[in-house]
């Protein structure tokens, strides 16, 4: 079993004969993800990469069954991009100009990843998105992510200590995200293979404390390892991510800590010892 994606997932490319569509595309394929095309206007009846180009999502959902899209266009055009999947039918949409339309992709039962996210991998079945798909090999740990990088880092120190993963999930660090951590947590919570949970965040915004919460309003099921990046940044000042910035005396790090501790959480100081502790907890 797996979350949101998986060897069936019929899979698109919005802005897939892009430089950065095509690139990430093709490592997609190579990895063995279900891509059944992508969506370049004026370029449909094409093929690239092997796979058909369509002019719109919904000429892709009508002929190859497309569920789920990951986009690589211009932030101009990302909105857009992201609202016409959503209108074409698609349900699982990893990546981005968010106001416009969050509240729009939910109007429509689809589920959004990111903004500036790397996306969402399944090992040995489907990654949607930018990560080293090497890193990543199939187990029982389940991730969920601001960071890209850290989702990486992670993921290899649970594969070092024998253990693998499920599904990693990178929410992306913006202010305002599609899926949140604590959505992110209640899916690995939910889902029958996953026996442990790696929750990491950083500074800026209430995510972190309130899927803590809910960790412990539903009763503690699976163990927590958490840890939050940014525990010496200056408040006021954006720290690689534009969401991470402390705004207030519950955004700082040593705050979250404490809120995620006090639920029950397995925190890290370091994360250099997540992969150790998932052992620990899992032994």
């Amino acid at each position: 079993m797996s979350v949101l994606v998986n060897k069936n997932s019929n899979i698109i490319v919005q802005g897939f004969t892009g430089s950065e569509g095509t690139f990430h595309a093709g490592q997609m394929i190579e990895y063995g993800t279900n891509v059944v095309g992508g969506v370049t206007p004026g370029k449909g009846g094409q093929v690239h990469l092997g796979k058909p180009v369509f002019n719109t999502v919904k000429d892709a959902v009508d002929k190859v069954n497309a569920d789920t899209t990951i986009i690589f266009v211009p932030p101009a055009f990302a909105a857009d991009a992201i609202m016409e999947a959503a209108d074409a039918g698609i349900k699982v949409i990893p990546v981005a100009d968010m106001i416009k339309a969050n509240d729009f992709v939910k109007d429509r039962g689809a589920r959004l990843v990111g903004p500036n996210c790397p996306g969402v991998i399944t090992p040995e079945e489907a990654k949607v998105g930018i990560m080293p798909g090497f890193v990543f090999k199939k187990g029982s740990v389940g991730i969920v992510s601001k960071s890209g990088t850290l989702t990486y880092e992670a993921s290899d120190q649970v594969v070092r200590e024998g253990y693998g993963i499920t599904t990693a999930i990178g929410i992306g660090g913006d202010p305002i995200i599609g899926t949140t951590t604590k959505e992110a947590v209640e899916l690995l919570m939910e889902d029958d293979e996953t026996e442990c949970i790696v929750m990491i965040g950083e500074i800026g915004g209430q995510l972190e404390a309130d899927a803590a919460k809910w960790v412990k309003e539903s009763g503690n099921k699976k163990p927590v390892v958490g840890f939050i990046a940014g525990e010496t940044a200056p408040a006021g000042r954006t720290m690689g991510h534009a969401g991470a910035i402390v705004g207030g005396s519950d955004d700082t790090a040593q705050a979250k800590k404490r809120i995620m501790r006090e639920c029950g959480i397995h925190v890290v100081d370091s994360p250099a010892e997540i992969g150790k502790k998932v052992a620990e907890l899992l032994n």
